[in-house]
């Protein structure tokens, strides 16, 4: 489905399907309210919230838009984005988050961001993950069909909310094409391929197709869950995870998908949809 017109279509039967209201939020109590779940979502005390509301408004003031989605009163998810070079081309989504992302609400808000971009004349979105979350990376690569373009070692240094606490913050770079977003394509028989590197728990990190097409790079099942409970461990695939990104984006190669369990498949753009 492609065009503004389209994407209202699909922007409003997500919303249906998740069971909640989309709106632009631009008023004190709302943005306040914004920061707040956002300070839950990241558990930080609300006192210091990841995202101050004074911060908010000025991305607001300066052309940007903040969308919550509601469950009756109950603010259950909420995004924010703003224009980036090249101007009224992109549009860079700052943070998003969801309370129910099992229900669809993480997906009904991304459409509501992309009517809004479209409508303001954005062809495509970017925004970064941490890509050792397999959940996301799925949402992001599978299910709206955005690429990751680009890998960055420790992107914001140290943080200390309660989530990313004692990880390096690495993150990837997905690009969304708002217009023609991309369909996923077959990735290849990863089975078939030799193994190239072992992770830390012993089993295979990576596999490389002898044709040269794809890549393979599996992450910990929860990262989140590991990192509180062994923060080495946990560290130790981040660097792992790393250097298999490094290595094959220098090659060229594009992250295009992401399994249900937990293998990214990479792939080089002149050949993504190969057999």
């Amino acid at each position: 489905m492609t065009g503004a017109t389209g994407a209202r279509d699909l922007a409003a039967a997500a919303a249906r399907a998740a069971g909640v209201t989309l709106r632009t939020v631009h008023d004190v109590t709302g943005i306040a309210a914004v920061t707040d779940f956002f300070s839950d979502v990241w558990q930080t005390p609300r006192s210091t919230p990841p995202y101050p509301a004074e911060v908010l408004h000025s991305l607001v003031h300066a052309g940007g838009a903040v969308h919550a989605a509601y469950d009756g009163t109950r603010l259950a998810g909420a995004a924010v984005a703003v224009f980036g070079p090249p101007a009224h081309a992109d549009v860079y989504s700052f943070v998003a988050a969801a309370a129910a992302s099992d229900r669809g609400v993480g997906y009904a808000v991304k459409q509501a961001q992309r009517v809004w971009a479209l409508e303001h004349g954005a062809r495509t979105m970017r925004w970064t993950f941490d890509p050792l979350v397999g959940r996301n990376a799925r949402f992001n690569l599978v299910k709206l069909g955005a690429t990751g373009t680009e890998y960055l070692v420790d992107f914001y240094g140290p943080m200390a909310d309660g989530v990313n606490d004692g990880d390096e913050s690495d993150r990837l770079t997905v690009t969304w094409d708002l217009v023609h977003p991309r369909t996923p394509q077959h990735p290849g028989d990863r089975e078939g391929a030799p193994a190239t590197r072992v992770a830390p728990d012993g089993a295979p990190l990576a596999r490389r197709d002898l044709a040269g097409r794809y890549v393979w790079c599996r992450v910990p099942d929860d990262i989140v869950k590991l990192r509180a409970a062994e923060p080495s461990l946990a560290l130790r695939w981040r660097h792992a995870v790393r250097e298999v990104f490094k290595e094959a984006f220098a090659e060229g190669y594009v992250a295009t998908g992401m399994s249900r369990d937990g293998w990214y498949t990479l792939t080089r753009p002149s050949t993504e949809g190969a057999a």
